[in-house]
């Protein structure tokens, strides 16, 4: 882990992706992040992706380097507990992220009236408030619409949760810039975002908007096709596929030169009166170039081509399963310092990663496991609520927290 963050304390009440990931990153930076959850566990306990035996990847990925404490919040004195936490003194603590506010207790207005300085982050499903999530989201914006292979018609969603990624980054950076607000004024913050905002802002950054806005036509899907420039996938005479790009200028240079067909490029120019150092052009006249290169594809195997290409520099990939992309990757192995080898309990041994931001000045960056829900329940009470021993246990025979077991 890094050191970066070393002595902030931020303590997150989570669930799914965004806010998970907003607590792992700051952990990665070396923030102390304390996340509670029911004692039988929360909603992320047993997310899949999962073992043979039933213990959840999710969790042990989105929680490294994470503290746990197991409460029983339908009790007042759990929600008591809680309160002290989050609330603790310190001048690097009083930071508090969620995506499961709850109000009356759980929200600012109320942590505030116990720290006056009180910094939280509260990310939404959609600024009315109500519930959203990445398979919602991009539906209402129109994302499935222009994913997946040409001329299909069917809308098709993406695998990937990218706007709560997003949003975990964006949850990260509020956080981090109501704090620096802080240390110079003494004021806390109430911080709202909301993963459908989210989502709107980032397609509007991107062109997308105006374009919808602005254009006769409505933009269709392109399958792999690289938007408004040139990049494709060909198969190769082994049956494997590749993608090459050539959105720059030098790009689509290397393409002509590594096939030889600058001449065949000339040609389509002159015939459709255009100039293919132009993105604009390679893109209204892809399918037209696809057809000059594909035989070259057809023809050569990737073990021919991999070596050429990696030695012009084109910029291009093997198509790849996850398992695949595991055993034949070293950016997935440790070849890659951001990853190293950890045995988990009940889920196996097998590469972690750590954070992929390096500073120069803090110290190496190092991956540190998820805890075992509860797993520091009496150390949290102990060093962060106050709580004497003696409370500490009567508060474990009551039931009202939970360890790990360990």
């Amino acid at each position: 882990m890094s050191t970066i963050l070393n002595g902030m304390r931020v303590v997150e009440s989570s669930a799914f992706v965004a806010v998970p990931l907003a607590g792992m990153t700051l952990a990665q930076m070396g923030a102390d992040v304390i996340r509670f959850d029911r004692l039988e566990g929360g909603l992320d306990s047993n997310r899949w992706p999962i073992s043979e035996t039933g213990q959840s990847h999710f969790w042990a990925g989105m929680n490294k380097g994470k503290r746990s404490i197991a409460i029983n919040m339908r009790s007042d004195e759990g929600r008591e507990l809680i309160t002290r936490i989050i609330t603790a003194p310190g001048e690097d603590a009083g930071l508090f992220i969620s995506n499961l506010r709850v109000r009356g207790w759980m929200d600012h207005e109320t942590l505030s009236t116990f720290r006056k300085d009180m910094i939280m982050v509260t990310l939404t499903g959609d600024r009315a408030g109500r519930p959203q999530v990445d398979y919602t989201v991009n539906p209402a914006l129109g994302i499935p619409h222009i994913t997946g292979p040409k001329d299909f018609k069917e809308p098709v969603a993406n695998a990937l949760p990218a706007w709560d990624c997003i949003a975990g980054n964006m949850v990260v950076s509020a956080l981090l810039a109501a704090e620096r607000r802080r240390l110079k004024t003494g004021l806390g913050d109430n911080v709202e975002l909301a993963l459908k905002d989210v989502a709107a802002a980032t397609i509007g950054h991107l062109g997308m908007i105006g374009e919808a806005a602005t254009s006769n036509t409505q933009r269709t899907k392109s399958g792999n096709d690289l938007y408004g420039a040139y990049g494709h996938d060909f198969v190769c005479a082994d049956g494997q596929r590749v993608m090459v790009i050539g959105l720059t200028d030098r790009q689509w240079k290397l393409i002509m030169q590594a096939t030889a067909t600058k001449a065949a490029m000339k040609a389509l120019e002159l015939e459709a009166d255009v100039s293919l150092e132009l993105e604009s052009n390679r893109w209204h006249l892809r399918d037209r170039i696809t057809a000059i290169l594909e035989p070259w594809f057809a023809a050569r195997s990737v073990s021919e081509i991999a070596p050429q290409f990696d030695k012009m520099g084109l910029t291009w990939s093997l198509f790849r399963s996850l398992e695949e992309a595991l055993e034949q990757d070293p950016d997935l192995g440790l070849d890659n310092p951001m990853f190293q080898m950890m045995d988990l309990p009940g889920l196996g041994e097998y590469p972690v990663p750590s954070s992929p931001v390096t500073f120069e000045h803090s110290r190496a960056n190092s991956a540190k496991r998820a805890p075992l829900l509860g797993e520091h329940t009496e150390e949290i009470l102990s060093s962060v609520a106050g709580i004497t021993d003696t409370e500490i246990a009567q508060l474990f025979d009551r039931g009202i927290v939970a360890g790990s077991g360990m």
